[in-house]
């Protein structure tokens, strides 16, 4: 199932929920916000029957996303229902780690395979000021956590100019510290509730100066026929990180991600203003192959280079207004789209 630029839809990005328990400033910097009526979520057992469809399409990996999903009730048991499914060959999940500890071992045993952590600095003052929230401790235990029960992990790092920029050694060590790789997220400008500015993005050149700075030369990894969003890299003693460059060098032409929100709405593209929604025949009682016909010509239509639509528009780039739009369809805000 290929889009009109060829690229198959092997990806999905599965959204349990729009809701956060912190509030970082290029996600969720507002004092309040809409949130999915509680109604409009879509069951377990609905999304399990939606990722059915995907995956009798070509959908291969999925990842659990939020929001927070470790906030949404027995998110195990959903894990259980997807792992299950014959043909997938990869599920996984990203969370900002704040509740992870406690819920690691379900998710292992649940059949969950790999696991991404959000952490975007090592200063205990400087997380609170980010995310509006003391638990850094905590997120350094879920960490813990995922290195004992996985073995290894991803950390995600989204890279600001003044704000954490001169943390970049400091998480590649740290990163060795628990076998995590690194991976080094540019700045981007999604959504409108957002701090974005041209001037605090850290591109992939300034990280990888940086990082030369301090170990040396710095060689790419060559990945043939991958179609992961970062660049990964290696340090003369065999240390590896990532880079997504999304601001400044979009990979759009290889993207085989789409997006489900918790309420059941599908998008083509992270950047994409209008998704399809999914919830109302699904709960109508459309049948699973009338699903696929809708899901197939949606992707075969599919068009979307959205991140480079933005570069196009430089300095020019344009929000949503979070007073007027965002306030009556939340489903434009990352934290509801699934990053």
């Amino acid at each position: 199932m290929n889009d009109t630029l060829g690229r198959p839809l092997r990806n999905l990005r599965l959204s349990v929920t729009d809701r956060c328990n912190l509030r970082c400033e290029y996600c969720m910097p507002e004092e309040d916000y809409v949130w999915l009526p509680r109604e409009d979520v879509l069951q377990f057992e609905e999304i399990s029957a939606l990722a059915d469809v995907f995956v009798s399409l070509g959908v291969d990996k999925i990842r659990l996303t939020g929001g927070e999903p470790l906030l949404r009730r027995d998110v195990a048991a959903l894990v259980r229902m997807i792992a299950a499914k014959p043909g997938l060959n990869d599920l996984a999940l990203t969370t900002n780690g704040v509740l992870l500890a406690d819920q690691i071992d379900a998710l292992k045993a649940a059949g969950l395979q790999r696991i991404t952590v959000s952490l975007d600095t090592l200063h205990a003052e400087r997380f609170k000021s980010l995310t509006r929230f003391d638990q850094l401790d905590a997120v350094h235990a879920g960490i813990a956590a995922a290195h004992r029960a996985f073995g290894r992990l991803k950390i995600d790092t989204v890279v600001i100019r003044g704000v954490n920029d001169d943390e970049l050694v400091a998480l590649i060590e740290y990163g060795r510290a628990v076998n995590g790789e690194i991976r080094f997220i540019e700045y981007m400008d999604v959504g409108g509730a957002s701090r974005w500015s041209p001037d605090r993005v850290v591109s992939r050149r300034d990280i990888l100066e940086a990082l030369t700075r301090r170990y040396g030369a710095i060689v790419q990894v060559d990945e043939p026929g991958s179609s992961a969003p970062a660049d990964r890299y290696a340090l003369a003693d065999g240390t590896t990180f990532g880079i997504i460059a999304s601001t400044t060098d979009p990979f759009c032409r290889t993207c085989d991600r789409s997006r489900l929100t918790a309420d059941g709405m599908w998008y083509l593209c992270l950047y994409a203003t209008r998704g399809l929604d999914l919830r109302a025949p699904l709960r109508a009682g459309m049948a699973a192959a009338e699903l696929r016909g809708l899901i197939g010509k949606g992707w075969g239509a599919r068009d979307d280079r959205g991140a480079e639509d933005r570069v196009a528009l430089g300095d020019r780039r344009a929000f949503v207004p979070v007073q007027d739009l965002l306030r009556k369809d939340p489903h434009l805000e990352m934290h509801t789209r699934g990053g």
